[in-house]
């Protein structure tokens, strides 16, 4: 297997996860700071890891498996720190739809792709938007403070809830997209029963 620059990009990403955690719980001021820092980083190499990849032509298999992985393992870990250190019902909700939305999204590509109709269900324009705020969202509710006056912490949760709910556009849109073939294999398989 051919090591790319995206795909190191991708593995760097995963091994700033244990960083996110161990740095989220060190009894320092300054720890907020640096966990915001580590995801923010984190956040920058996805959008770089496709960005080379692209421009340079760095694809694999193997980059392409990995780097979807990379990213809902970085938010996952990112959104349980934050439940825990901040327990509401609202930021456990939110936490809740969007984790649960990557699931049922990465089971239904997995199903989509089995049955060979994987670019049916390719990342759509709402996505990409979703996951932008979703990552400014996260980095602001890691950061905790206020910042020049702003309640950075207040923000961060009005743009979870923002991304939470993007998140359920999104997955309506990728379940739309393949409810023909959903459709299609349910009827086949009555009929051949």
């Amino acid at each position: 297997m051919k090591m790319t620059v995206p795909t190191m990009l991708t593995l760097l990403r995963i091994v700033l996860i244990p960083v996110l955690v161990v740095v989220f719980y060190l009894p320092y001021k300054w720890t907020n700071f640096a966990a915001a820092f580590v995801f923010a980083f984190a956040s920058i190499t996805d959008w770089l890891d496709g960005w080379i990849a692209r421009r340079y032509n760095q694809y694999s298999a193997f980059g392409a498996f990995l780097d979807p992985v990379a990213d809902k393992l970085m938010v996952a870990t990112a959104l349980f720190l934050i439940v825990q250190s901040h327990p509401t019902k609202w930021m456990a909700l939110w936490a809740a739809v969007i984790v649960g939305r990557e699931i049922a999204v990465s089971a239904l590509r997995e199903w989509m792709a089995e049955i060979g109709q994987r670019a049916k269900v390719a990342v759509a324009t709402v996505g990409k938007f979703k996951t932008i705020v979703q990552m400014v969202a996260l980095t602001m509710l890691l950061y905790q403070v206020p910042w020049l006056g702003l309640p950075i912490f207040t923000i961060g949760e009005w743009l979870l809830a923002a991304a939470a709910l993007l998140t359920l556009w999104s997955g309506y849109e990728y379940l739309r997209a393949a409810w023909p073939s959903l459709k299609e294999q349910a009827v086949s398989g009555v009929d051949s029963h």
